[in-house]
């Protein structure tokens, strides 16, 4: 036993300068650690969906007049709900419940997506218009009050009326995002590089 102290202490002297063993949890500590990361991304990702969501509705005036159009998102979701007068409420609830389930997966999703934080959310967002917006001739003929609200299908107006609305959501949905989750703060730590350019193995065993 004594004869390995000294190699030990050699091992440890000729470690690079600056080098540091990553902490070593236990797999059952790190699998608690990553789970409470991944909640927290959520978390932060469906604060950052539900207002850019509160954004869409409150500039939904503004909007209705410049397209022109009276397509309103919140009636359409209230109005599936209730006829009665709290399909205001009934339709802000859902349309920021539904921000929130997309800010959720988009902070989860977000790692993995090419190009600058803000496009990313906003190409996401785009990718769900282009998808959902073909629902709109289920709406326009099957929807409880079809006849009171805005004919979407085949209304290029709407479809733009849209776009427009998405583009906002996901440029907030990318900001608010990035500031709450800050890209690479709860990464795990690198593995230093040698000169040779390979990793310190002790280290990458470590951390492993």
């Amino acid at each position: 036993m004594a004869s390995l102290l000294p190699a030990r202490a050699t091992a440890r002297r000729s470690q690079p300068a600056g080098t540091r063993h990553a902490p070593s949890y236990p797999l059952g500590a790190r699998a608690l650690r990553s789970r409470a990361v991944n909640a927290k991304r959520s978390v932060n990702g469906a604060i950052a969906g539900a207002v850019a969501a509160g954004v869409w509705a409150a500039q939904q005036p503004a909007d209705k007049r410049a397209f022109d159009s009276g397509y309103d998102d919140v009636e359409l979701l209230g109005k599936l709900i209730t006829r009665g007068d709290a399909w205001p409420a009934a339709g802000l609830a859902v349309h920021v419940a539904n921000g929130a389930i997309f800010g959720a997966t988009y902070a989860q999703l977000r790692p993995f997506l090419p190009g600058p934080l803000v496009v990313r959310a906003v190409t996401m967002a785009m990718a769900e218009h282009v998808a959902l917006f073909p629902l709109g001739r289920l709406s326009d003929r099957f929807h409880p009050a079809r006849k009171e609200l805005t004919p979407l299908w085949g209304s290029r107006r709407t479809f733009a009326q849209a776009t427009w609305r998405h583009l906002l959501f996901g440029l907030v949905v990318g900001e608010l995002e990035r500031r709450l989750n800050v890209e690479g703060a709860d990464e795990p730590p690198e593995v230093p590089v040698s000169s040779n350019g390979h990793g310190d193995i002790e280290v990458a065993v470590g951390t492993a």
